[in-house]
């Protein structure tokens, strides 16, 4: 099952080599081990059945060794074309183990950004290619998932008469994600009949693409998706109609929309958390390390907002600011980068992670016509 981690700040940028590289259990290194923390629960009262240590594993398959993609939200656009949005993503994405390709670590130790969207790929039934790595990116829209839409290949032709015109002759793959994200496009970004695209080149997007949403109508837009699919499903299989696990992602560079999802009375969804503290350990110009005791500085620090006074045992010599001066931010991860528990909230089954432009956090419930 793949994997993917998501930053969003209005204020503070991480380092791409900080987030995705360095730590032990970066999403990098998430090629053939996991970390699932609070993930296996025997609480009637959350789960109408305890999850099995074999569940967990086949919901989280180990071996993503099938190509990484990232997108990494930049000002350059805006800085010579002062019509465009403040922030635009840029995206690269590669076939091979992340750790093997140094274009990739060229980047990440030379970029910054407030908001970034990484996968690593475990593909099931299309192509290796890099076009059909996440994410997927419509105008200012990035979208990405974690595992499947059931069927697919039966229902893809009913999905696509759902798009846009636009949306449908942007698929260049043939993932399922890349069919849902078009959809979700389609009904997030509804061009008015009098909508033209910027130029007439052949990399022009429809204005609609370049508009910002609130979290409240990308969440509508999210909800109509699902339960678009899962009447397609019923429709055309029936009771043979398998669940979805729909780990999605979404963010415009303003805010971010993620759910955790799996249309099942009792089977749970892959895993995923989020946290508003992460990123502070995760960053080099603060005190402590995202491997604890175990990182360079021989200490797990950094617990209840302290700090190791100076000359301590994992004090971080090179740290150049206070931990206090970090700015909001949240984190949404299939697993946790640091090895702070405290720090990482499992994400409920059902539900949806709504990250507003001013950074506040709310978690809701993912209602779904037919699940």
């Amino acid at each position: 099952m793949c994997r993917w981690f998501a930053y969003i700040s209005a204020t503070e940028p991480c380092l791409l080599e900080d987030v995705l590289v360095t730590p032990a259990h970066s999403l990098s290194k998430q090629v053939h081990q996991h970390y699932l923390p609070k993930l296996l629960s025997h609480d009637p009262t959350i789960n109408a059945e305890p999850t099995t240590e074999a569940e967990i594993t086949t919901r989280n398959r180990l071996f993503n060794v099938d190509g990484f993609g990232m997108a990494w939200y930049t000002p350059s656009i805006s800085t010579f074309s002062p019509d465009k949005k403040p922030l635009h993503p840029a995206l690269y994405r590669f076939i091979q183990p992340p750790l093997h390709d140094a274009n990739f670590r060229s980047i990440c130790a030379n970029t910054e950004s407030k908001v970034l969207f990484a996968h690593i790929r475990a593909a099931t039934s299309t192509a290796i290619t890099q076009t059909n790595n996440h994410p997927f990116v419509f105008g200012i829209h990035t979208i990405m998932h974690n595992g499947y839409i059931s069927d697919f290949a039966k229902i893809k032709r009913k999905m696509c008469e759902h798009m846009t015109q636009e949306a449908f002759e942007h698929v260049q793959g043939g993932t399922d994600t890349e069919h849902f994200a078009a959809l979700f496009i389609s009904f997030l970004c509804a061009p008015s009949d009098a909508e033209k695209p910027h130029s007439e080149n052949d990399t022009a997007v429809p204005l609609s693409w370049e508009e910002y949403h609130s979290t409240a109508e990308i969440q509508k837009a999210l909800q109509k998706t699902i339960s678009t699919i899962i009447a397609i499903q019923n429709e055309l299989l029936g009771p043979a109609a398998q669940p979805n696990d729909l780990n999605i992602a979404i963010t415009d560079g303003r805010s971010l929309v993620a759910c955790r999802f799996r249309n099942h009375g009792t089977e749970q969804p892959p895993s995923l958390y989020y946290s508003t503290t992460a990123g502070v350990t995760l960053n080099r110009q603060y005190p402590d390390h995202p491997d604890g005791k175990n990182g360079p500085h021989g200490s797990s620090n950094g617990k209840g907002g302290k700090e190791p006074a100076e000359g301590a045992e994992g004090h971080n010599p090179q740290a150049k600011k206070n931990a206090r001066e970090h700015g909001k931010h949240v984190i949404v991860a299939s697993e946790p980068t640091t090895y702070k528990d405290k720090e990482w909230t499992l994400i409920g089954k059902n539900k949806v992670v709504l990250v507003d432009e001013g950074g506040e956090v709310r978690v809701e419930d993912l209602k779904i016509a037919g699940a």
